[in-house]
């Protein structure tokens, strides 16, 4: 009995004094150690913003942050992109706050079912969210009534009525969203149960935080604002690059600037500016291109377009091939971006100012190079064919005389005798002598 009562205590002095070696070295991050990190996502919702975000948000995870506060302005942006990041908000054991500010903010479209998918949610005074509704560039995809178009909506739907449920916000309202493309104010988004609380700032926000509790990945989560120190993070410099590039709108500007630039060089060398900023947009656009889902078929007749304005530079054509490439870049262009379903598409505002200012120059340029091929020689001895000049030395009946043209005497013969003095016209070349024949009016 005796010897059980001292291997209890042993126990208990062994377990006492393991949990306060985990409360001093490895127990949870203590408050004076945790921090607050902060990010502001403007701009499109696209791979290089996705990858920022998941970046930060690992590292939330990873040092025990008290809290992730994104601060939202975004017009909307590439659903692909929008999951990853749904994802890993759902993921998370940091509670992840999204707020729309600054004043004139917004969170339409995609940003709107992010703000859907935070633990908190919260707008400032003067910002507004909503209008989900997919669009798709071929005016097909995207329209009510399309097979496609429904799948698309009714995907998007459902996705934005998971979210709301499961934060406890309006589903009514996240399906208007996008199948109605409805928008709200701040306080009419705080009405219909859509955000959490409307901010006037940032400090504002944290106290309204500060005891709340949310539900995470890793349970039931007090988030504790008071006193903890605001980090602001910042993306990389690729992050950056990417979040500028990886949009169709731009992928498919860099693109076109590229092929202009290098289609100008090769057609006129020697300028080479154009050649140079075309290799560099064209690598640009390639590895934005990489970075986004394409379609596979639009991107192998955009090629051929590429094929058929190089072969217009080499063979003579008279336009055909240009005219061609052209109408493989049409088709290219509307299909190598036409994915609705995951967001990828090019605004029309966009692509067709772009194509025609692009056709409009390759046409030009056509136009030149086929006015520079019909146009006469007028440097070496081709030159002279068609000019006039002078007979300084008679030309007998099958005897060489000499011919005054371009501040120079050649050797001529002629089909016939030419007295000296008289104006003749070159016919051809034959060698380094020149043929003539005397001109009509002077015969």
């Amino acid at each position: 009995m005796m010897r059980e009562t001292i291997c209890r205590f042993l126990k208990l002095g062994v377990i006492s004094i393991i949990a306060m070696i985990q409360c001093i070295v490895g127990g949870p991050v203590r408050a004076e150690s945790a921090e607050i990190r902060s990010m502001s996502l403007t701009g499109s919702v696209n791979p290089g913003s996705a990858a920022w975000f998941l970046r930060e948000l690992d590292e939330a995870n990873r040092k025990g942050d008290t809290l992730l506060l994104v601060e939202l302005d975004t017009p909307g942006g590439l659903v692909a992109s929008l999951r990853q990041m749904v994802q890993g908000v759902m993921a998370s054991r940091v509670p992840v706050v999204v707020y729309v500010a600054p004043s004139g903010a917004q969170a339409a479209s995609a940003g709107a079912l992010l703000l859907l998918s935070a633990h908190v949610a919260a707008m400032a005074p003067g910002t507004e969210t909503g209008a989900a509704h997919p669009v798709d560039i071929s005016g097909g995809g995207g329209e009510k009534g399309s097979v496609m178009g429904k799948k698309i909506e009714n995907d998007l739907a459902a996705f934005a009525r998971s979210l709301a449920q499961k934060r406890g916000r309006n589903p009514v309202w996240a399906e208007r969203a996008v199948r109605e493309s409805i928008a709200s104010s701040a306080s009419e988004a705080l009405a219909a149960g859509v955000i959490d609380t409307v901010a006037a700032n940032r400090k504002a926000l944290l106290a309204f935080l500060d005891g709340r509790r949310v539900e995470t990945a890793a349970g039931d989560v007090t988030i504790h604002t008071k006193n903890v120190p605001v980090k602001e993070v910042s993306p990389t410099f690729g992050e950056k690059v990417m979040m500028t590039i990886a949009d169709p709108n731009i992928a498919y500007f860099l693109l076109l600037l590229g092929l202009a630039g290098l289609w100008f060089e090769l057609s006129t060398p020697g300028a080479v500016f154009p050649g140079v900023a075309g290799v560099i947009a064209l690598v640009l656009g390639a590895w934005a291109m990489q970075l986004l889902s394409v379609n596979g078929t639009g991107l192998l007749l955009i090629l051929l377009a590429i094929l058929f304005f190089g072969l217009e530079i080499f063979v003579v054509s008279s336009g055909v091939l240009a005219i061609a490439g052209l109408v493989a870049l049409f088709i290219g262009s509307v299909m190598v971006f036409n994915q609705p379903e995951i967001g990828m598409v090019i605004d029309w505002w966009v692509f067709l100012p772009l194509f025609l200012s692009f056709s409009a120059t390759v046409l030009l340029l056509v136009f030149v190079v086929l006015r520079s091929t019909r146009r006469k020689v007028i440097s070496g001895m081709e030159g002279l064919v068609g000019e006039t000049g002078t007979v300084e030395r008679a030309i007998g009946d099958g005897k060489s005389g000499k011919v005054f043209v371009h501040g120079e005497l050649w050797d001529a013969t002629a089909n016939g005798s030419i007295p000296a003095g008289s104006r003749v016209t070159i016919t051809g070349i034959d060698g380094m002598k020149l043929m003539v024949k005397q001109n009509s009016r002077e015969a």
